[in-house]
């Protein structure tokens, strides 16, 4: 998924509960079946952000995945160099943390 798409589904998502909420402050101060529509739409709304969010979720999952088969496959390739590169990182985390 690119940036752009990425900004755009976030952007459509903010887009959405806003406007679902937006309907909900309505709902609250209207009456009988105005605020039945108003609550209808609202929740209409918010199913289509939450619609959205899971396609997000699939998304981020199935990059998650594809990142950690490329590690897996690396670490098999490179078994020193891995080591080598978690030892490098050990002793900086270790440096950060003791540092006063």
């Amino acid at each position: 998924m690119s940036e752009v798409n990425k900004e755009r589904l976030m952007s459509d998502i903010k887009t959405v509960l806003a406007d679902a909420e937006d309907l909900l402050k309505q709902a609250a101060s209207a009456t009988g079946e105005r605020a039945s529509e108003l609550r209808e739409t609202a929740l209409t709304r918010l199913k289509q952000a939450k619609d959205k969010a899971a396609d997000v979720q699939v998304v981020v999952v199935e990059k998650g995945k594809k990142a950690a088969r490329a590690t897996d496959d690396y670490v098999h390739e490179h078994p020193w160099a891995s080591i080598g590169i978690a030892a490098g990182v050990g002793v900086v985390v270790g440096l950060l943390i003791n540092r006063k």
